[in-house]
């Protein structure tokens, strides 16, 4: 069962803060907020595990605003988006602005002239692991203020504000958020550059696996 409700967000951001650590194992966030036509939305970005044993993982890149449409310019306010390729829903490991690769044209590695011509045209972009803080570190550059923004995942049930912006598939089975996966349902956070690019900050937890199936399920590894 994925997640309850999916969508975009769009506004101007006012700000951004950090939680302040505490030691009663909450989530550790940067926050955002986010001016819309229905007021200022808190977005909640996680940046750790709730558990040391849980780490996180991020990229941070610049997109064409061409390769997000159709949600590249919605009006401002948030926006319900149906979980298919096409929609402007995200997938980090489908969506060809996102993942490592668009897909495989070839059963084995290509000769390296045409490897190279596909790294040009869609660049490797490994996760990079580490703390909390430097996940931190990585967001927060691109978090000015006044920048239109899209942030992409879960509404808040109650109050205005969005979370589960980070990637919402590949947990575990027997995890308590192995329900919540799903395809075409993940978080994001863009900000829109005065030369019309976007950043990119996107995140997932280092028990979330990088292949998934069509319910955004684990696929079981390879046999050796």
């Amino acid at each position: 069962m994925p997640l309850d409700t999916y969508g975009v967000l769009a506004g101007t951001l006012h700000r951004h803060f950090r939680d302040q650590p505490d030691s009663t194992g909450r989530w550790f966030h940067v926050n955002l907020e986010v001016d819309a036509p229905a007021g200022r939305y808190r977005c909640a970005v996680d940046v750790d595990g709730k558990h040391a044993a849980i780490g996180v993982q991020w990229k941070v890149f610049t997109l064409h605003a061409s390769v997000l449409d159709p949600v590249a310019s919605p009006s401002p306010g948030y926006h319900d988006l149906a979980r298919v390729s096409g929609s402007g829903a995200i997938d980090h490991l489908r969506h060809p602005a996102l993942a490592d690769r668009p897909g495989c044209l070839f059963v084995r590695r290509p000769p390296a002239w045409i490897q190279r011509i596909l790294d040009r045209l869609n660049p490797p972009r490994p996760w990079v692991s580490g703390s909390h803080l430097e996940a931190s570190q990585a967001l927060e550059p691109i978090l000015v203020p006044g920048r239109p923004v899209l942030i992409f995942g879960e509404p808040f049930d109650e109050g205005l504000g969005m979370h589960n912006i980070h990637q919402n598939q590949g947990d575990p089975y027997g995890s308590q958020w192995w329900p919540d996966n799903g395809t075409w349902q993940d978080g994001a956070t863009l900000t829109r550059r005065e030369d019309g690019l976007f950043d990119v900050f996107v995140s997932k937890f280092s028990t979330q696996a990088d292949a998934t199936d069509s319910d955004g399920h684990p696929l079981p590894p390879d046999p050796l």
